[in-house]
């Protein structure tokens, strides 16, 4: 159990059966965590009758309702560490993201000295096919005026297809993440980068979907416009950093960046 990848869903009906076909084609061992918002189009039936094709390696959690792209994630984050996954991805159902690169994100992380690594649209290698350019601009723009602000050093912070290692997320307190939308993904990069960790870029091939309805609309434009000057002024008074409770000795210990091992605090 190294690899789990969480996928969340609502209404994917067309995608979903397809996209679980192309990871487990991979042949590289990865688990699949399905987190299903209520998908009035049966999105959920389709995974459950996949459980037979790939046992054991596929999974699915539903919820009632659409609670949102953040929450779906964190959920997953909690899952995959309770059940001890050393590498956890995000990555998109409508195929947006090709299943071939994982490999690379898992890469970067096993041996290439990242904590996080993150499928970039806008480094060296990097592009999008298949966007009106009226989006690409956007979404350039978006990325620089994050990077402005923040001052983080990632060419594309609002990408959704990244790897975490098991400590970046056993660090950082979930409970602190403010952004349930698209600017959770900001959110979580500038968490780790806050907290001391290595992020690496990994240049993808990122292509809009063939198959389903966009969830893209005007309040996500609207949350990374007004959620990254939010992001940048509560960083002034947030600590992102997890305080874990020692039982034997009734202290709290802080969890470091960059080591497995929890020093004294």
């Amino acid at each position: 159990m190294e690899k789990l990848l969480i996928i969340p869903t609502y209404n994917e009906k067309e995608n979903v059966a397809l996209i679980l076909k192309s990871v487990f084609e991979l042949q590289q061992n990865f688990h699949v965590l399905i987190i299903d918002d209520g998908s009035p189009d049966g999105t959920a039936d389709i995974v459950r009758n996949h459980f037979a094709v790939y046992p054991g390696k596929l999974f699915l959690e539903e919820r009632e309702s659409k609670l949102g792209l953040g929450t779906a994630y964190i959920h997953g984050f909690r899952w995959a560490l309770h059940k001890g996954y050393q590498f956890i991805f995000e990555m998109d159902a409508d195929f947006s993201h090709n299943p071939k690169d994982l490999d690379r994100l898992y890469l970067a992380c096993k041996t290439g000295g990242a904590d996080v690594s993150v499928g970039s649209r806008y480094i060296p290698g990097g592009k999008i096919e298949n966007w009106p350019g009226i989006r690409v601009n956007l979404s350039k723009g978006g990325s620089l005026y994050t990077r402005l602000i923040t001052r983080m050093p990632i060419k594309d912070p609002t990408a959704g297809f990244v790897c975490y290692t098991n400590r970046v997320l056993e660090a950082i307190n979930l409970d602190q993440i403010s952004f349930v939308g698209y600017a959770f993904q900001i959110e979580m990069k500038f968490a780790a980068w806050k907290l001391g960790f290595k992020i690496k870029e990994v240049p993808i091939t990122f292509m809009d979907r063939k198959f389903g309805v966009s969830k893209m609309n005007k309040g996500i434009v609207k949350e990374g416009i007004y959620g990254v000057l939010k992001l940048k002024w509560m960083s002034m008074f947030k600590n992102y950093r997890k305080r874990v409770k020692n039982s034997t000795e009734n202290t709290f210990r802080k969890i470091p960046a960059n080591t497995n091992e929890p020093s004294a605090h």
